[in-house]
């Protein structure tokens, strides 16, 4: 399910009486309010804060509701602790006919609700800052995909011409802890008479792009290298990318491709 799909689902779910926990808690390592595991602090306090309420309300059936969610998202936290990004939302339902568990690589501004209903004002700000999207990064003879969404890589592709039989082809560079490998040497070399023309070089790229813009769900796209392959590569698709930048990224970690898309 796509996040788009994920949240018009969250947004039509509600229940009579409140029996929904929502959870926006920032890890990011890099924040200094968020030092030495300080998250957990604010984790803490922002649970007790709510429980505190809900003891004065003197609601046992609410009470017991929230003490049940708050357990399960504290274990789903710690059990992921060494594995966090910035931040972490989390949407759970005392029914169990609700859990929604996204680890973002995002700014995230803690925030803790109880409500009838799930409070998605924050995670749809994040999605339209960080929709799904691809990132292509044309070089003469190699394509390089992102699939991105939420400041996360979901897919690293790499397309490769064969000048032998004049097509594209997907190579995979990723290895097992999801890092790119080093680019397999070519079969054959390319003609430098390619660049010449190398809106038409790139076309045969076209329907790949259509089909992964369907697949994966992009609301957008970027392209990203030398103005020459850029500007080629842009010139030979269908639709206007939402930027293109002249820059080589090609060989750049996908953390630091997404910071240069979405993040300057």
């Amino acid at each position: 399910m796509t996040i788009n799909k994920e949240l018009q689902t969250l947004k039509a779910y509600s229940c009579t009486d409140r029996c929904v926990l929502s959870v926006y808690l920032n890890t990011n390592p890099a924040d200094p309010d968020t030092l030495k595991g300080a998250w957990k602090i604010h984790l803490k306090s922002g649970l007790k804060r709510i429980g505190e309420y809900l003891e004065a309300s003197e609601d046992k059936q609410e009470i017991k509701a929230f003490e049940q969610i708050k357990k399960k998202i504290i274990n789903e936290i710690e059990e992921n602790a060494h594995d966090l990004r910035k931040g972490i939302v989390i949407f759970a339902s005392a029914n169990e006919d609700l859990w929604s568990v996204h680890y973002v690589q995002v700014p995230v501004k803690t925030n803790f609700y109880w409500e009838n209903h799930p409070m998605t004002e924050q995670l749809e700000y994040m999605y339209k800052a960080y929709p799904e999207a691809g990132i292509i990064m044309p070089s003469f003879g190699e394509v390089r995909i992102l699939d991105t969404a939420m400041g996360l890589v979901r897919d690293d592709l790499t397309f490769k011409y064969d000048p032998i039989s004049e097509t594209w082809g997907e190579k995979k560079k990723v290895d097992a802890k999801g890092r790119r490998t080093v680019a397999e040497s070519k079969s054959a070399v390319l003609d430098p008479r390619y660049k010449v023309n190398a809106s038409s070089f790139f076309k045969g790229m076209n329907t790949t792009i259509e089909q992964l813009k369907k697949k994966r769900g992009w609301r957008e796209f970027h392209v990203a290298g030398e103005a020459e392959m850029a500007n080629a590569f842009a010139d030979s698709l269908r639709d206007l990318p939402a930027s293109c930048i002249h820059k080589n990224l090609n060989n750049s970690k996908s953390i630091e491709v997404i910071h240069q898309i979405f993040e300057k």
